[in-house]
């Protein structure tokens, strides 16, 4: 029952060892070229042979029967146990807080285990039943799979930087299309720059927002990697976790953190722009925008109605609108409207997106999944029905990003009312910025203009 013993497996590979060793020990020396091979074939089995029993040593499979007799009616009181890997799953229930429950449990297995344990809290649900369990696993084998799923090693950083210069690379080219007419190299840098500047200036702050929250719960971060993409410079920031979560808490604050602080950015972003051009009509920088990308947008749509109809006698979304060449934005604000639409794009709850993890720590990762499903039939709709877009962030989203979380070590603690406000609030306004925006991600092709440019 459960995931495959890794001792057994060990010992499987060193029985087939043995095998070859009698094999090759009964077969006759034909010649002595032959007789070479063999012995070079010999000490290679007996070298893997060693490394074998050495590594049994360190996975070996836990006792369970020994370690039964570690929970009782002041910390985790267990009633049956089933195997899992080398370690098991303890059905019971808690009967004190998890964090004085955890460091107590875990030093008296780890005595009677003859080694370092590591234990998740959780709840399980069989028949509608919903019971808590502890799961127990060697702390050497969890070592070890963190290691070779590590991203903080040379080539990590290297391919992080290959991608931070790739992505400026696609925000400086994806820039250029907003250009007014007949626009010059300086045109391009004082109407560029702003733009340039003001997604940097999002992508740092969500950085560095990230980077402490994971630090107060002490979680480990992979470098970051960019996401260059030629229809708006950049689709996000992804990171891997490098430790165990400690609880639901740390899987919800962190990309909350990202999502929550790159949404405040933006906003504050465009907000400046219009006061310091005292006026919505770009200013004297001002880039060029498809009006589909204002109002097939119910969010911007909202804001539209409430500060007055921005609509022309000609139909333009917006005054001061030139036709075919489109709508006259602020570059830093046009840096806040692209930054709500990619921190949207990362919010959609589909596997280790940032939205993938919120969902997992407010619903579990069955509900999780669900929804991760269910996102990705929609992106494919929508692929389908023509977005390039939906196409290209559905794919990376579902394979490349695709999968649970690794799970906290305690998902019994609930998260409380003000996290559940605050993944209402966040879905809200990933709703509203995303759905429906088909006028607005639709290209004819993967290589063609972004999504937002074109003429009116």
């Amino acid at each position: 029952m459960g995931n495959p013993s890794i001792e057994a497996a060990i010992k499987l590979e060193k029985k087939r060892a043995d095998r070859k060793l009698r094999e090759l020990d009964r077969e006759p020396d034909a010649n002595p070229v032959a007789g070479l091979f063999r012995g070079l074939v010999k000490d290679q089995l007996a070298r893997e042979k060693q490394r074998l029993e050495l590594a049994e040593q360190t996975f070996k499979a836990l006792d369970l029967n020994k370690l039964k007799s570690c929970f009782g009616y002041d910390t985790f009181f267990a009633v049956d146990v089933r195997r899992f890997g080398d370690g098991g799953i303890f059905i019971g229930n808690l009967r004190k807080p998890i964090e004085e429950v955890r460091p107590k449990l875990e030093k008296k297995i780890s005595e009677a285990a003859g080694t370092e344990v590591t234990l998740w809290f959780m709840e399980e649900k069989n028949d509608d039943i919903t019971k808590q369990v502890c799961m127990v696993q060697p702390k050497a084998e969890i070592d070890v799979q963190l290691e070779i799923t590590k991203l903080s090693t040379p080539w990590g950083y290297l391919s992080a930087v290959a991608l931070a210069v790739t992505t400026f690379g696609t925000i400086a080219l994806m820039s250029g299309f907003f250009l007014k007419p007949g626009a010059t190299f300086d045109d391009y840098v004082s109407d560029v720059l702003p733009l340039f500047g003001g997604f940097l200036t999002i992508l740092g702050v969500s950085e560095i927002a990230t980077r402490l929250t994971a630090a107060k719960y002490g979680v480990k971060l992979s470098p970051s990697f960019l996401v260059p993409s030629n229809w708006t410079g950049c689709l996000g920031v992804i990171n891997n976790y490098e430790s165990l979560l400690p609880n639901k808490k740390a899987l919800f604050d962190i990309p909350v953190a990202r999502t929550a602080s790159a949404y405040v950015t933006s906003v504050v972003l465009a907000v400046s722009a219009f006061i310091v051009d005292g006026s919505f009509n770009g200013g004297e920088n001002a880039l060029f925008v498809r009006p589909e990308f204002f109002y097939n947008n119910p969010l911007l749509s909202f804001v539209q109605l409430v500060i007055g109809p921005y609509a022309d006698e000609l139909g333009n979304v917006l005054p001061n609108a030139v036709e075919g060449v489109g709508v006259p934005v602020d570059p830093l604000a046009f840096a806040g409207l692209l930054g709500i639409v990619v921190t949207s794009l990362n919010l959609l709850p589909i596997g280790r997106l940032e939205g993938g993890r919120i969902a997992q720590a407010l619903f579990g990762r069955g509900t999780a999944a669900l929804l991760s499903f269910g996102t990705s039939v929609l992106l494919g709709a929508g692929a389908i029905s023509g977005s390039v877009l939906c196409l290209a962030w559905g794919l990376f989203a579902t394979f490349i990003r695709g999968g649970e979380e690794i799970p906290a070590q305690d998902e019994i603690t609930p998260l409380g009312n003000e996290r559940l406000a605050w993944g209402f609030v966040l879905a809200l306004v990933c709703l509203l910025t995303l759905f429906p925006n088909g006028g607005g991600t639709y290209s004819a092709s993967f290589l063609g203009d972004p999504f937002f440019r074109g003429g009116i």
